[in-house]
């Protein structure tokens, strides 16, 4: 189905990750090394990336960043630490998605799935799914043909997410998007405002979420409806 490039040092994990990769029907190249890898996605991308955070001589989060500085290019994240930190700079850094070993490979296979699906929506820019625009008076924004009264936070909320839809942004990116001023507030009120977002922008449809929350980590725009609705 799709070209998915491995990069994973543990022996164990790669070969039981190959396995159920090609029972899905995917072509799966294997790398072991940090500095191999960021050379092969650099010049020959595949369609998404599994990465490892501990690679010698180049580790995960360094290739994550180095990649993020040219191209949106879909990376799920692979490590054993499971510490909140480590999940949130592989977020902070750009990963489309982030699991933590050990890992059940059939969901990981649905993961890859979810995040190719995804990046396709990002890719359609000529005939965009929710048309969304940001009027020259503060705080008003046209979605989908619907006029939407926004408050100055709601608006660069709104804006920073339906910028990268799909993509989930850590509460602090939308702090700093929101408080660009603020030196001491706390992420948590990123939470409320993003409520009152959400009551604003059912007013449009009742049947689209807009907007996804990741436990823990943060919020991502959906500019596809939900598929059972």
């Amino acid at each position: 189905m799709s070209r998915i490039l491995l990069v994973e040092e543990g022996r164990d994990a790669a070969s039981v990750l190959l396995d159920e990769l090609h029972r899905a029907g995917h072509e799966v190249d294997h790398i072991d090394d940090g500095a191999v890898a960021l050379h092969r996605i650099l010049t020959s991308p595949p369609a998404l990336t599994l990465l490892d955070v501990q690679l010698p001589h180049v580790n995960g989060l360094q290739i994550l960043e180095k990649i993020r500085a040219r191209s949106d290019h879909p990376i799920i994240m692979l490590t054993a630490l499971a510490h909140e930190a480590d999940r949130l700079r592989g977020f902070e850094l750009g990963a489309d998605d982030y699991v933590c070993k050990p890992f059940s490979p059939r969901e990981v296979v649905v993961r890859i799935h979810t995040v190719l699906r995804r990046y396709a929506q990002r890719r359609i820019v000529a005939r965009p799914s929710v048309p969304i625009t940001f009027g020259a008076v503060r705080g008003c924004a046209i979605l989908d043909g619907h006029y939407l009264p926004l408050t100055r936070r709601e608006s660069l909320l709104l804006r920073a997410l339906s910028q990268e839809p799909g993509r989930v942004l850590t509460r602090s990116k939308l702090l700093e998007a929101a408080f660009p001023e603020a030196l001491d507030v706390n992420e948590r009120v990123v939470d409320t405002h993003i409520k009152n977002l959400r009551k604003k922008l059912a007013t449009v449809s009742t049947e689209h979420d807009w907007i996804r929350s990741v436990y823990g980590v943060g919020f991502a725009w959906e500019s596809q409806a939900r598929q059972d609705a």
